[in-house]
């Protein structure tokens, strides 16, 4: 009987505390970032604070650029960014690798696709040209630009 009373227990500590993204409304949900309405399950991302707080964004370049705007206040965010290859999916940004390409337009203009790894990466740059980084490498690439709207 304690084993039962202790997953009822541990049940309710985790869904009390659920820090887990909440999937994004496409065509519903608006960019915390930039206003625009989520559309595109090939680029959105999503970042959930320590504390559980939402934040959905249509673009990851909106996501790099909300983070630093206050990167202190988010250093142990989960942070997750859209797998081109699978539309809707959701991935750890820390761990994927990025293509920059003009040949993959994203929402915001800066031209940033998310893969889940490096060597799918690499095959979309094998067809699209472009770079391919790190997370931690595009605070320094994604620059603030005219594509803020308010």
């Amino acid at each position: 009987m304690k084993k039962y009373t202790f997953l009822a227990l541990l049940f309710i500590a985790i869904t009390s505390c659920d820090k887990s993204a909440k999937p994004i409304k496409y065509g519903e949900d608006q960019c915390d970032y930039c206003s625009m309405s989520i559309v595109k399950k090939t680029h959105a991302a999503q970042l959930v604070t320590e504390k559980g707080k939402q934040h959905k964004f249509d673009a990851i370049e909106c996501m790099v650029n909300y983070i630093k705007e206050d990167s202190k206040k988010f250093e142990n965010a989960t942070l997750l960014v859209a797998n081109y290859n699978k539309p809707g999916e959701m991935i750890p940004a820390k761990n994927s690798s990025y293509l920059i390409s003009k040949n993959l337009p994203s929402p915001m203009g800066a031209y940033l696709t998310a893969f889940r790894s490096k060597n799918e990466a690499e095959e979309a740059q094998s067809k699209l040209e472009g770079k391919v980084y790190k997370w931690d490498e595009l605070k320094s690439v994604i620059k603030k630009d005219i594509h803020k709207h308010h």
